[in-house]
């Protein structure tokens, strides 16, 4: 995975997904964990998920909270349903690009990695996991 390209802009503007099915069993555990996280109050991502961005802007507007949470649902849906193609279009890439970032940013705040210390003294597992996730959003974000 490390050295090729994993997704490409192609000229009829679609983007191709160069996976193999480790990859994409990446990608749909992490879609499958936003989804789950969305409806399930006692998974590990879900107050990550359910707290506002930036609390001094949104943290007692339910309306900005709710358009967020379903913008997040819809996005995650759509990735989950397109985890097994391999063209996106435009939609579908940014589906898979929001909601891959949703996964990592829950992922850093359920294990606690909000510093360079912290990340440097989490496991190996962790570790290769938050850096998979960073390396997919880099290449598909090259395709906007």
């Amino acid at each position: 995975m490390a050295g090729s390209k994993l997704f490409t802009r192609r000229r009829d503007g679609r983007v191709e997904v160069r996976m193999n099915d480790y990859a994409r069993d990446i990608v749909r555990s992490a879609f499958s964990n936003v989804l789950a996280a969305e409806r399930d109050p006692e998974h590990e991502w879900h107050v990550a998920l359910s707290g506002p961005i930036d609390p001094s802007l949104d943290q007692d507007d339910p309306l900005s909270m709710l358009t967020r949470e379903n913008e997040t649902s819809t996005n995650a849906e759509l990735a989950g349903l397109s985890v097994d193609e391999q063209f996106l279009n435009d939609t579908e890439a940014w589906a898979w690009l929001t909601t891959l970032q949703v996964a990592l940013r829950s992922t850093a705040q359920s294990k606690g990695l909000l510093t360079d210390e912290q990340l440097a003294a989490t496991s190996a597992e962790v570790l290769t996991y938050v850096q998979t996730l960073q390396h997919f959003l880099f290449d598909l974000a090259a395709c906007f």
